[in-house]
């Protein structure tokens, strides 16, 4: 019932912010919800024994998603380079040290980057409907794996990582995902993709999320929590709920700016 009410709650205010905000409200909003995810990434970096440099962090991942720059390697080098000469301001091992830098450029690439991506594709002229793709993909995704996988799923999909997800889930997940994902791409994207481009899209989207779904499971299972944090009641942290996300979006994000 928990997972219901908010998804009930949040829901109507994703769909409010993407619509009908203005751009960059949708961009300081993008940025928020990286440093969430950026907080509980670092707290699972921390329980491995590499402490993050969470100051560096949270501003880089701030000033990636929220500052109207352009992004790129460049952009990025001067992030890494920023942490190393800080780093080595600090009495720490460099053992330790590098752990350190490597954990903090993880944190900023996994959240941050994502979520930059993901403000990129809402300032292009469709963005808004392709971004909500990229969400529904998820959702969908999720929803179907979860019932089938219940249901009538006997096979483990990767019992060292998450040993309740199944491939009948994953199989159930890539179809709907596929289904869902075309129908939409036809109907509500202005002159929208070839059936066949958006058949193979929407599959490729749904496996990106669930490769970053296995991602997170990964981290978790070897810092050995359950969930990544206990802001929302009923979904655990908010990389739970967008950890499938973060590596759908830059598929999307190829697709919009091909």
């Amino acid at each position: 019932m928990k997972r219901v009410l908010t998804a009930a709650v949040l829901i109507p205010l994703v769909l409010g912010l993407i619509f009908w905000a203005p751009h960059r409200d949708v961009r300081l909003a993008l940025a928020l919800v990286a440093l969430l995810c950026l907080n509980e990434f670092l707290k699972l970096a921390a329980r491995y024994r590499a402490p993050p440099m969470r100051l560096v962090a949270y501003l880089a991942g701030a000033w990636i998603v929220a500052a109207e720059l352009p992004a790129g390697a460049p952009f990025f080098l001067g992030i890494t380079l920023l942490l190393m000469t800080l780093a080595m301001r600090g009495t720490r091992e460099l053992d330790a040290t590098l752990l350190s830098v490597a954990a903090t450029l993880f944190g900023i690439v996994y959240t941050a980057v994502p979520f930059r991506l993901a403000a990129e594709i809402h300032a292009q002229p469709s963005g808004p409907y392709w971004l909500l793709y990229a969400l529904l993909i998820n959702w969908v995704g999720d929803t179907a794996a979860y019932y089938v996988g219940r249901s009538v799923g006997k096979h483990q999909l990767a019992p060292l990582v998450s040993p309740n997800k199944t491939w009948e889930g994953a199989v159930a997940s890539a179809v709907a995902g596929a289904v869902v994902g075309t129908l939409y791409l036809r109907h509500f994207i202005p002159a929208g993709p070839a059936p066949g481009f958006a058949v193979a899209l929407s599959v490729a989207v749904n496996l990106a999320g669930q490769v970053g779904d296995l991602a997170e499971s990964a981290l978790k299972r070897g810092a050995g929590v359950k969930d990544s944090g206990s802001i929302l009641p009923g979904h655990g942290g908010i990389l739970d709920r967008l950890d499938g996300v973060l590596f759908s979006v830059p598929v999307v994000y190829l697709a919009v700016m091909r």
